[in-house]
């Protein structure tokens, strides 16, 4: 048998366990190949995040952009974000799953009036709407907004900047050499923060990549995308 066959097989007993062996799940998400088809994306990805499927949120409310705050820029950014879509997407599909992913943004938002948009937000939206679909997507963000982006939230980029702000003193133990040259050019740490309020969806083009980095990601510590930005 196969590693990829083996894997799967591994996963599917994971899933079918009673309760559900996350730690499996875990370990198969950050392991070679990650979650490997995203049909497995799809059971593992909401077990991770530990949401209930039977009890999805419903669709957002046709009246749901009406009087948002940030329905404007939402709008701007989800209209520039053409190249997150499949290549090779017919136009009239990629519109509607554009459709989908203001509403999605707009209806967590209005649920958790606590949160703040941040453009690249869409960004890490379209990658769960893309894989699960519209209900899950936003029981899976609204998820995420509230733990491992929570800090990219709030009204100011204060603990946003706190966060780049460990990056120095991993890479200081990763590379020394790359640290202090980096020291020296003053270059700081705002290079890095597309990569980390987007979970990198903003800089990779392949699509592939994106999702072998969400799956480590969602079995990982928030924190985890400073540290990957050290590698």
């Amino acid at each position: 048998m196969s590693w990829k066959k083996q894997k799967l097989a591994d996963i599917q007993q994971a899933l079918n366990s009673d309760p559900v062996d996350i730690e499996t799940l875990r370990s198969a998400a950050v392991s070679e190949g990650g979650l490997l088809t995203n049909d497995v994306r799809r059971k593992v990805w909401p077990k991770l995040l530990n949401i209930n499927v039977f009890d999805l949120p419903a669709k957002p409310a046709k009246d749901i952009r009406e009087n948002h705050k940030d329905y404007n820029q939402v709008l701007l950014d989800v209209r520039r974000s053409m190249r997150r879509f499949p290549r090779g997407m017919r136009a009239d599909e990629r519109e509607v799953l554009q459709e989908q992913l203001i509403d999605i943004i707009l209806d967590v938002l209005r649920r958790n009036p606590q949160l703040h948009y941040y453009q690249g937000y869409h960004d890490i939206v379209v990658t769960f709407l893309l894989v699960v679909g519209e209900r899950m997507a936003i029981a899976m963000v609204e998820k995420l907004s509230n733990h491992h982006l929570r800090d990219f939230m709030d009204p100011s980029m204060d603990s946003t900047k706190h966060i780049l702000n460990y990056l120095m003193p991993i890479l200081e133990q990763v590379d020394p050499e790359l640290h202090d040259f980096m020291l020296r050019a003053e270059v700081g740490t705002i290079f890095a923060l597309s990569w980390l309020i987007t979970w990198y969806g903003h800089v990779l083009s392949d699509f592939r990549h994106v999702l072998r980095l969400y799956d480590f990601f969602l079995a990982s510590h928030p924190l985890m995308a400073i540290y990957f930005a050290a590698v």
